[in-house]
């Protein structure tokens, strides 16, 4: 049975997650960390790749399924001819070991349950050496041991390298089971009680849920989408990743498959304001404080991602033994981009930091001098072409969002300056360079003929990017040239009312073959546009469409497809459920939040 993209739910530590589908199998979990090789990878792959499925006997897909109101725990309900049962999912704060807890409930009648437990480590190529120690099963590999067990004990048997267990449950038993990863060369982890963790679960995520501020339309929305980024947040640093997969496709059967399981600068600014809009300004610092790690050294050194460490090295592979989700190959571990050229993350970083002094965020010390050195590097190296927001791997052009990501930043620093007249810094310089880029992106970027900015100096192709122009205060929303921009890309990269990311047919930028979906952001930006040159009741109507794109427990892939109505990409996407909150806070939140 094959399943969709958007026929998963997500859960999390807030060190790692898994993907759940509809028909009761958890088919993606990296085990210890978000970036660690999956135990289960039958979400890219098949079955012998890992996968633990607990369902009625001869069932399929559930009959309904949903989050606990603002939580990440997940109840899925089958109704049967002989009853009702619901298994709830989820994983527990970490204390030391990770653990995967499912909890099986009769709600009515009898049901008989069955269940496969496939473990695979290092993404489906290494089977584990499983043995029973007292009540549990031991699976071990390498560095690798994960510890099965059930609560009462449920008989289990091996069969086919995997673990397989049958039971009955009347209405009100219940049945719990934990999986444990824990290094193999260590002691047998503790192990606390299921039902305990998953009533603390609850009151954890309830009790974090109810600090957002916004109270406006489609708070529940909004809600989901912030507590699927605490769910991304890899809790000991902070960092934020892009989302917990790999290798998801941007087509069916193309090759537009990335691993996003790091954190990437561009989303810094984004991050920032939606945490800080909504409340969240204990997460706000933390991002704040991994960013000042990560982008630590030489300024030439900046890169666009790292990993949630802050990380460096992150190359990129193939794993030849996993066909890919729908056939869509090839799976990729790392990114290569990580070696890109992208000038608008110094933009991005002193945005953000900037936002983060705005917003009353603690000060630290060495923050102006970071700011500082990324200033004078920009200073030298922003006529330089690179390659761009969206990480294209062709030749480097001048990017107009590359250039009006440099003015940001000198608009920042200057900004800084003007306003701590105390603080140390080339006011004059900085100043004529923030003048200079902006003379040269209205001449060289701009098309007179169309009224439009391009994608490139000299290009006739569009980039959605451009959107964001009137956000940044490059130019006022009242601006002709940025009413006509914002006319021209809803116009020429239209998909079903949705955006693509760039003229896929007149850009010359991306040799890869194949296309790809609508941008789900770039729709989100639109709308924000649109609000801001004064035409909210389109604004909100591509609002509510974008919102109804969400799954049905109200996760959000990188795109979308109208024609099938299908996500595409990663799952879910960090950067999607950004546009989310960003622009329900920018539509409604200056009347509503509290």
């Amino acid at each position: 049975m094959d399943l969709r993209i958007e026929d998963y739910a997500l859960i999390g530590d807030e060190h790692t997650a898994a993907l759940v589908g509809r028909d009761g199998s958890v088919d993606w979990l990296c085990l210890p960390r978000f970036d660690s090789p999956a135990c289960f990878a039958k979400l890219l792959g098949t079955e012998d790749h890992g996968h633990w499925r607990i369902a009625p006997k001869g069932a399929q897909l559930c009959t309904r399924r949903a989050y606990r109101p603002d939580t990440l725990v997940l109840d899925t309900e089958w109704d049967t001819p002989d009853g009702s049962v619901r298994v709830t999912d989820f994983m527990p704060q970490r204390d030391r070991a990770p653990d995967l807890v499912r909890v099986v409930e009769c709600l009515d009648g009898h049901v008989a349950m069955r269940g496969q437990l496939r473990l695979r480590f290092d993404y489906g190529s290494i089977i584990p050496w499983m043995r029973r120690a007292d009540s549990h099963r031991v699976a071990v590999a390498g560095p690798d041991s994960a510890w099965v067990r059930s609560h009462p004990e449920v008989r289990t048997w091996g069969k086919d390298f995997a673990t397989h267990f049958e039971f009955t449950l009347e209405k009100g038993d219940k049945v719990a089971f934990v999986l444990t990863w824990h290094p193999s060369h260590r002691p047998r982890p503790a192990f606390g009680d299921p039902f305990e963790a998953l009533d603390s679960s609850v009151e954890d995520w309830r009790a974090w849920a109810a600090q957002c501020r916004y109270r406006g339309p489609h708070r529940d929305a909004v809600v989901r989408s912030l507590i699927t980024l605490k769910a991304l947040t890899y809790a000991p640093t902070g960092g934020i990743v892009a989302a917990p997969t790999t290798s998801l496709p941007e087509k069916l059967g193309g090759v537009r498959n990335w691993d996003y399981r790091y954190s990437w600068l561009r989303d810094s600014t984004l991050t920032l304001e939606a945490l800080l809009g909504a409340g969240y300004h204990e997460e706000a610092e933390a991002w704040r404080d991994w960013l000042l790690r990560a982008v630590a050294g030489d300024p030439a050194d900046l890169q666009i991602m790292y990993g949630l460490s802050g990380e460096r090295r992150l190359p990129e592979y193939e794993l030849s033994w996993l066909p890919g989700f729908g056939g869509s190959a090839p799976v990729r571990i790392g990114n290569e981009a990580v070696k890109q050229l992208q000038l608008d993350v110094y933009g991005e970083v002193i945005d953000s930091l900037s936002l983060a002094r705005r917003a009353g965020l603690p000060v630290k010390p060495h923050m102006w001098r970071v700011q500082c050195a990324l200033m004078e590097f920009l200073r030298k190296a922003w006529r330089q072409p690179d390659a761009g927001l969206w990480e294209v791997r062709g030749e480097r052009r001048h990017f107009v969002y590359s250039k009006v990501m440099a003015w940001v930043a000198a608009d920042r620093a200057v900004r800084a300056l003007e306003s701590s007249p105390g603080l140390a810094g080339d006011l004059e310089g900085w100043r004529a360079m923030r003048d200079e880029v902006h003379r040269e992106v209205c001449e060289r970027g701009y098309d007179p003929e169309r009224n439009t900015f391009t994608q490139y100096y000299g290009s006739r192709a569009l980039d959605a990017s451009l959107l964001l122009i009137p956000r940044v205060g490059f130019l006022p929303p009242d601006d002709p040239r940025v009413t006509g921009t914002i006319d021209a890309v809803r116009a020429e990269l239209s998909y079903d009312g949705f955006l693509r990311r760039y003229s896929q047919d007149r850009s010359d930028v991306d040799p890869l073959p194949g296309s790809e979906g609508a941008f789900i952001v770039c729709s989100f930006w639109l709308a924000e546009a649109l609000h801001l040159i004064g035409r909210p009741d389109e604004a909100r109507e591509l609002f509510e469409r974008l919102v109804g794109v969400c799954n049905d427990v109200g996760l959000l892939a990188e795109e979308y497809d109208p024609e099938t109505g299908s996500l595409l990409g990663n799952f879910p996407q960090a950067f999607s459920h950004l546009g989310l909150v960003g622009t329900a806070l920018a539509l409604y939140g200056a009347e509503t939040a509290v």
